[in-house]
This record gives C-alpha cells, structure tokens and sequence, in this order.
C-alpha cells in the first residue's frame, strides 16, 4: 500500500472527556483507532500498552457539537461516525494514501461528508434544525501527522524540549481580529467574543471548509487534540507546564488536563486526545539529548574564558619581565654614568 515506514514508530493512547462543572449533557465526541487495519475504535485497556503504526495508520478524531439539548451530541456524533465511516480499513486505498495531496483530499471529503450528513439530520428532524459541530481529526500515517480541522477545537505538538506549540488556527472572530491585526495575540484567551467561530459543520448557510496540515512526527513528541473546553480554562503556557509535568505518562497527563479545566470552572465541556510518539528502547530521550546539549552548550561557553585568563596571565608575565629588564638597565646606565664622572674628571 503505496509508500510504508521501514521503521514504523510506537505510541501510545489517553482520551478522556468531561460534560464539565456547568453544562448538564456533553455534545463532545471523541473516537480513536489505534490500527485503523484492524478495524477497531477502541482505546487501549492499559493506557501503557505501547502499539505500533500499522500500514494504514491510526486515527484519532474529537467534534464539539452546538445546538443546545441534545442536539450538539447528535452533530458531534454524526461526524465522528461519519469519519470512522470514511477510514474503515476496506475504503483507505493506495491511490488515497499516493501522497501528501491525496492524503489532503481524502481528508477534506471525509469532512464534507460529515458536513453533508449533519444537514441532512437536519433537514429530516426539525427538533435538530439548528445543530452543528466543530471537527479536527489527524491521521497518523507513514510517520506524518495528518491534521485537518474545521471550528475552534485545536490540535497541538508538544515535546519537552520546544514546548507547546498550536498546529491548527481557529476559525473563530476572535483569530480574525488577530490575523487582521486589530487584536493583539496576548489579548485573545480574555476577549469577550472568543466563543464565535466562522467555520463548522452543520452550517445550512455555508459548505464546510476545513484546513489542513501535514506534521512529520519525531520520537518523544505528544499529539494533543481538543475541544476548546480545555483551550479556554489553560491558556497555552498552563497546558504546556502540565505537559512538562505528566507527559511520560499518558493517562495522568490525560486525567491532569481535564482536572485542571474543571479546577478552573469547567465553563464547557472539555475533551483531551493525546497520543504520545514512544522513543525506541536504547535510544537517549529527548530529555537526555536536552542535557547533553546543555552541557555541550555550557563547556563551549568556558572555553573562551579559560582563553582569556590564560592571555591575561601572559600578558601580566611579559609586562613583568619588561619592568624589570627596564629596571636592571636603568640600574646600569646609573653605574657607568657614576664611573665615567669619576675617572673623567
């Protein structure tokens, strides 16, 4: 099936969500196929099982749905199921995985399906009329991320050594007036407008546009995907600081994420998908390559003081010596001056 890893990479799962400490049902969804080969959308039992890419990847996919009651929860639904639909191990084809824009193109109509299916319900029952969803799905494949989102919902890559950074941008107001510039970047978690979004799926007014995104994935890193319950409790640097904490181990990152969203309010629901790229055994971490380069980093930055002192000490002996064969030659010159006046005269 088109082009494989000679090495594929190992990782491992956590998802979890959380209807918060304020909504009373949960319009989240999340699925996860760890070997999309195999068919099966099911977390691992042991969150410390270590799994290996198979040849037709793994998925993981989270959708926030809106329109209150249980409506939300129906949209939200309707896309995951849609792109477990879409990525059954039968339909993923060579010609679907040829390459990077293949892979984006198959993505981008598993969205739109989902869009087209979530307006159907729609249609067919007036009590859902008004629903839609958020969507961001990757699939790991050939050791790329393939990233594609639509809404606010937010995919990001963290390793211990980079930090926390957000792959996805949010089709929301709030990052319009960033990109514009009438907003300044710092002032966006605190907007009061920050819930608006200008994309999703399940909008009769407009045909779902997601965007995409293609990540190659290193050893050590760790995928996180989330519905903005999570995003808007922690800002960037509070979710980065739990990371850095508890990213060795899957599920209390997982459990320490949703815990520190509902310590701070649990306005929303909130859902974390994390799936962490597991170093080959024998190989140093990217904590130990962090060390090794810090100490690289630190004998490099002596060697020019060990220079310097080593100059200054030359020099100080060579001024020395100077001072004195001044000063014996002075005493000379004084001598003979003295004998020269004496015999002389």
């Amino acid at each position: 099936m088109g082009e494989t890893n000679n090495n594929p990479f190992k990782f491992k799962l956590g998802a979890q969500t959380n209807v918060g400490c304020v909504r009373t049902n949960n319009e989240d969804n999340f699925v996860v196929s760890a070997d999309l080969n195999a068919g099966e959308w099911l977390l691992p039992r042991d969150c410390h099982t270590v799994l290996t890419l198979g040849n037709k990847g793994a998925m993981l996919v989270v959708a926030d749905g809106m329109g209150g009651l249980e409506a939300g929860e129906i949209a939200s639904r309707i896309a995951v199921d849609t792109m477990k639909e879409f990525f059954s191990a039968d339909k993923i084809t060579d010609e679907i995985v040829k390459d990077a824009s293949t892979i984006r193109k198959y993505m981008y109509e598993a969205v739109v399906a989902a869009d087209n299916a979530i307006k159907r319900k729609s249609r067919e029952e007036k009590s859902v009329k008004s629903m839609g969803t958020t969507l961001v799905a990757a699939w790991l494949f050939d050791g790329y991320a393939n990233i594609i989102w639509c809404g606010d919902s937010r995919g990001y890559l963290f390793n211990s050594v980079s930090g926390l950074a957000q792959v996805t941008k949010d089709h929301s107001y709030v990052q319009e007036l960033v990109d514009s510039g009438r907003l300044l970047p710092e002032y966006a978690f605190d907007h009061p407008d920050n819930n608006i979004i200008t994309r999703s799926l399940g909008n009769p007014q407009k045909v779902a546009n997601p965007d995409f995104v293609r990540l190659p994935l290193q050893e050590g890193e760790v995928i996180l995907l989330c519905t903005d319950g999570l995003n808007s409790m922690l800002r960037d640097e509070e979710i980065e600081a739990v990371m850095q904490e508890t990213s060795n181990e899957i599920d209390t990152c997982t459990k320490a994420l949703i815990q520190g969203a509902l310590d701070l309010g649990g306005h929303d629901n909130v859902t974390v998908v994390l799936c962490q790229i597991v170093p080959e055994e024998n190989k140093p971490s990217v904590q130990d390559m962090q060390q090794t380069v810090s100490t690289f980093t630190e004998k490099e930055r002596k060697k020019p003081l060990r220079k310097f002192v080593l100059w200054m000490v030359a020099f100080v002996f060579v001024l020395l010596l100077a001072c004195l064969a001044w000063s014996f030659s002075t005493a000379w010159q004084n001598k003979i001056i003295q004998w020269y006046e004496q015999t002389v005269k």
